[in-house]
């Protein structure tokens, strides 16, 4: 199928002619209503452009049928489309495109929204049906006509979204599926009935039927080790642990722990190098006129200090056109094992005074030397205290062309930082 388009006014060539472009995908083609320019006309004309209730009801009735007919058929893929009068957008299987365009001329034009209804009702799948409470077998061909995996895979996404469990297994050319009802969904159902309509009497009063076909058993674990089981028990008990894991991010941020898992990984491990590029030595030097995958890579590696120590802003904000700083901005970047394990940021000034790193101590007399100022350091919690540190501050200063007891540090300095500084220039520091 070829990309067209139909025009809905007698001039085509009119801008603020309405019409319907279908457009070809993988999967599926998109039919769009175009009423952008009509809109702005009916509006300079001061008339409401907005589309009926029993219009946009209709649409949404196909956009909802339509996407989860393309799931049911094995679309892996997401949706998008905007909301308001300037665009109608329908995803459609392509025996379907032929009666969306019709659907939404003769709604645009004659107001007559039963052909969108049509067409949501032939698209709509008998979810309720495949869901209903009780052990069963839904044969391919019969109730479904999708591949095994796929139909199971869409029914436990559907399930899901209604607060159901589903207890299914795909064979060769069946689906076996048991859906039921959590006790917490159950009682829910139970004291809100008007929330749910039809749930209490469908799920509460369910008794199995005789002659229900028993799943047959495939080997593996034994089945029913839970019968006759006594429940669980539970207490309200409040456990003295923090909320806070030493990567900087909350443990109760995510339940499924899966965000939190992903960034401690690169805490603790560093970030991943990307494939795209070719990383020739150890460290890298990476400055505000260096390639944009580059600046990003030191933008997503000043994440990881910003969030454990929870600093307002990422050390590292040059994301825009290549710039030369005044100021000669450049981040370190050390890298092993295809990970980077080790960040310095840093930037030339003439602004400092000596300090002896004696805690309360006086800074000394301002000195207008230009010298590199460290910015930040942060090394990947897995490389911690094996110097990788100290080898991006002997980088910082080979690079500027001075010994390393002139490399100034920013204050305040952090008690790791300090205890680097010591290491590195025990007589004391520049700050600034």
């Amino acid at each position: 199928m070829s990309e067209r388009t139909v025009h809905l006014d007698a001039d085509p060539r009119d801008w603020r002619c309405r019409k319907i472009r279908v457009r070809p995908h993988h999967w599926y083609a998109t039919v769009e209503l175009d009423r952008d320019g009509y809109v702005d006309a009916a509006s300079s004309r001061g008339h409401a452009a907005e589309l009926p209730d029993l219009y946009t009801d209709a649409v949404e009735k196909v956009q909802a049928a339509a996407v989860d007919r393309l799931w049911y058929d094995g679309y892996p893929g997401g949706f998008a489309w905007g909301s308001g009068s300037r665009w109608v957008t329908l995803p459609v299987p392509y025996p379907e495109v032929d009666a969306a365009v019709e659907a939404l001329r003769v709604a645009e034009l004659d107001h007559d929204y039963s052909g969108l209804v049509q067409l949501a009702n032939r698209l709509a799948l008998p979810v309720d049906d495949w869901l209903a409470p009780g052990e069963r077998e839904l044969v391919r061909g019969v109730d479904f006509h999708s591949r095994p995996a796929v139909f199971l895979r869409f029914l436990r996404g559907k399930a899901r979204r209604s607060g159901l469990r589903l207890n299914g297994r795909a064979t060769a050319g069946s689906v076996w599926v048991r859906p039921m009802l959590p006790p917490a969904q159950k009682q829910l159902r139970e004291m809100f009935p008007e929330q749910y309509p039809g749930w209490v009497g469908r799920w509460s009063g369910h008794v199995e039927p005789d002659g229900t076909p028993y799943r047959p058993w495939v080997g593996g674990r034994e089945q029913d080790l839970s019968h006759r089981a006594t429940p669980v028990r539970f207490q309200t008990v409040k456990p003295s642990v923090g909320s806070d894991c030493r990567c900087g991010m909350g443990l109760k941020a995510d339940v499924n722990g899966g965000d939190h898992a992903d960034y401690h990984a690169q805490w603790a491990f560093g970030v991943r190098v990307p494939k795209n590029l070719d990383w020739l030595g150890d460290l890298a030097v990476v400055t505000t006129q260096s390639p944009i995958a580059w600046r990003r890579l030191v933008y997503k590696v000043a994440k990881m200090p910003q969030r454990e120590n929870h600093y307002d802003f990422r050390s590292w904000s040059h994301l825009g056109e290549p710039e030369e700083t005044e100021d000669n901005v450049r981040a370190y970047l050390l890298q092993a094992n295809g990970y980077v394990i080790g960040y310095l940021v840093a930037h030339d000034t003439d602004h400092h005074r000596p300090w002896d790193l004696v805690d309360e101590s006086e800074f000394g007399k301002a000195d207008d030397t230009l010298r590199p100022r460290i910015d930040l350091v942060w090394v990947a919690d897995a490389y911690r205290r094996q110097g990788v540190g100290a080898t991006l501050v002997q980088a910082l200063a080979d690079d500027f062309g001075s010994p390393i007891s002139e490399v100034s540090w920013s204050t305040p300095i952090s008690r790791s930082g300090r205890q680097l500084a010591r290491q590195l220039s025990p007589d004391g520091i520049w700050v600034s």
